[in-house]
């Protein structure tokens, strides 16, 4: 793998795993503020020096100023969007020097048209699994179906990802495949990640 290549973990929580995490080679980590979420963080402990880890808060259709005012109480770098936020949403959120990260939930009749609007509004595409939840509902999509995404922008992977994904990963070629975002499949419990798994899986990921 590329060194360039991005390693996200998502739905931290608890300070002591976090500081935990910081010190594998990953690029961001992510903290959920929505609270219908198992792994909800609502803010991200003070005191922590996460370097050149670049600090995403994933929101759900929450208000911009929700968004902004957290934003900017934690010193975001990236705002990861899985709801239904407009392109005209997204572009409000960039007059505040933040980075976007656009969620989109992939099934087999994706419509990856459906992006396009996007493209100027993001930074990152992110293609999770469709599921009952907004995120983390734990499955993997069949990577095959990226194979109709032809746009100029890059993405992350996400949806299930697991220590048995390795080869796999490996594996997957695509000319705008950015990186991994991973979460559920690394856990102890929700919001708590597994620090042996992580970083067996990101060592052999990297080499």
């Amino acid at each position: 793998m590329k060194k360039e290549f991005i390693i996200k973990v998502c739905g931290m929580r608890k300070p002591d795993n976090i500081k935990e995490i910081l010190n594998l080679d990953i690029n961001m980590m992510g903290f959920i503020f929505y609270r219908s979420s198992p792994r909800s963080a609502q803010l991200i402990p003070e005191r922590i020096n996460f370097n050149t880890t670049s600090k995403v808060g994933v929101f759900v259709d929450a208000s911009l100023n929700e968004v902004v005012k957290k934003a900017m109480s934690f010193h975001l770098d990236y705002l990861q969007l899985h709801g239904k936020e407009s392109p005209e949403y997204c572009m409000n959120l960039k007059k505040y020097e933040k980075k976007i990260i656009k969620a989109f939930s992939i099934d087999i009749d994706f419509d990856f048209g459906l992006c396009m609007n996007y493209l100027n509004a993001a930074d990152y595409f992110l293609f999770d699994t469709k599921g009952k939840l907004k995120g983390g509902n734990g499955k993997i999509f069949d990577w095959n179906i990226l194979k109709r995404y032809n746009l100029n922008k890059p993405f992350l992977l996400s949806g299930g990802i697991s220590p048995e994904h390795l080869q796999e990963i490996k594996k997957f070629t695509h000319p705008q495949f950015a990186g991994i975002d991973i979460n559920s499949g690394f856990e102890i419990k929700p919001g708590i990640k597994n620090y042996k798994k992580l970083k067996h899986f990101i060592h052999e990921l990297r080499n």
